[in-house]
């Protein structure tokens, strides 16, 4: 791996440790993060200009999934908890440590994207049954 001195302007270094802090990983593991989402949605033009907080990343599976920028929390994750749990987006946010306005924007992106995420969860499901998860 490949060294790199980064100078950050002082309030950006803070809120990057918060927000390490509180995705629980280091300011470097942050860092790597959000370098590599932004790299991933450039060369793959996936993420969609409407719901700026929303990227993808590919898994171990190499399908791209979108998550919130920033987390490592997939979209599907808050899908299923707003239509199968019937959980609000404000407890959800409130669960999850998220802002409200992500939260609202991420249901958004959801029934924007509905048959893609449904698809995600529905072959994952058919992976549980068979064993493989």
């Amino acid at each position: 791996m490949a060294r790199y001195p980064l100078n950050l302007p002082k309030q950006l270094k803070q809120s990057a440790e918060e927000w390490a802090a509180r995705q629980g990983v280091s300011l470097n593991q942050f860092i790597l993060w959000a370098v590599s989402e932004k790299i991933g949605a450039l060369d793959q033009k996936l993420d969609d200009p409407e719901f700026p907080n929303i990227t993808y990343r590919r898994g171990a599976s190499g399908i791209p999934t979108p998550i919130l920028r920033g987390t490592g929390i997939r979209v599907q994750t808050i899908a299923v908890a707003n239509v199968h749990w019937e959980m609000s987006a404000r407890t959800i946010a409130e669960d999850y440590d998220l802002p409200l306005g992500q939260v609202e924007e991420t249901l958004a992106f959801y029934e924007a994207h509905r048959a893609e995420i449904e698809a995600q969860i529905a072959y994952e499901e058919q992976l549980t049954i068979e064993g493989h998860v």
